[in-house]
């Protein structure tokens, strides 16, 4: 990018004790939209065998409230859906993406494609599962499935706006998490991984943009 245009990339930009670890008191990014008890969400996943989980987000609903949530579990879940599967999952209004991607129970991450999420599952060598809806969605599933391979992409919908609950699960989860394109995808999540702890690390190239930023400025 340096070549075409005057700039200088940097990132990834999440908390630096999910990367390098060099700033001890750099643990979040600081906010979150609801004020909630999380310790549930991370007893739950640290009760759980390693790689087993599947953590799906709908990223576009942290900013609900708890009663909106509610009112939508109402009508988009089964009836009783939450006491019936209590013993193999967990639904949640909001949780902690970072601290639950980290968790060694975490398997396969199914999300919608937002660029934070790509890069914090990238940052931790988690295996995606991808259903893109908008924007820059698209560019970032095909990314992650065709040029990075961390990850499977959820076909199309069929001609009801519908994506099947088999395609969903024997297409995608089963492929990322048994399949064997599931272990090549694990050996690039890992490489992206390292790659990301490199970048900003001291002597990588966002440390490195970073402080030849700082010079300049210094200097004018």
């Amino acid at each position: 990018m340096g070549s075409q245009w005057p700039v200088k990339t940097i990132g990834p930009t999440i908390p630096s004790m999910y990367l390098d670890k060099r700033l001890e008191d750099d643990k979040d990014y600081g906010l979150s939209p609801l004020h909630l008890n999380v310790d549930a969400c991370i007893t739950w996943l640290d009760a759980r065998d390693s790689g087993l989980v599947v953590y799906v987000s709908f990223g576009s609903l942290a900013s609900l409230g708890e009663e909106q949530m509610e009112e939508l579990e109402e009508q988009k879940l089964p009836s009783n859906f939450i006491e019936d599967t209590a013993d193999k999952g967990l639904v949640v209004s909001w949780c902690p993406q970072l601290d639950v991607l980290a968790r060694k129970a975490v398997g396969c991450f199914m999300t919608h494609c937002g660029w934070n999420s790509i890069l914090e599952a990238l940052s931790l060598g988690v295996l995606m599962a991808v259903m893109p809806q908008w924007t820059d969605q698209m560019t970032n599933a095909k990314f992650v499935a065709d040029v990075w391979g961390v990850g499977v992409r959820v076909k199309a919908p069929d001609e009801k706006g519908i994506v099947k609950r088999e395609e969903i699960e024997d297409e995608c989860i089963r492929e990322a998490m048994e399949g064997e394109r599931g272990k090549e995808m694990k050996r690039n999540a890992e490489r992206w991984k390292e790659l990301a702890k490199e970048a900003a690390t001291e002597g990588g190239s966002s440390d490195k943009n970073i402080e030849e930023f700082v010079k300049e400025i210094l200097c004018s």
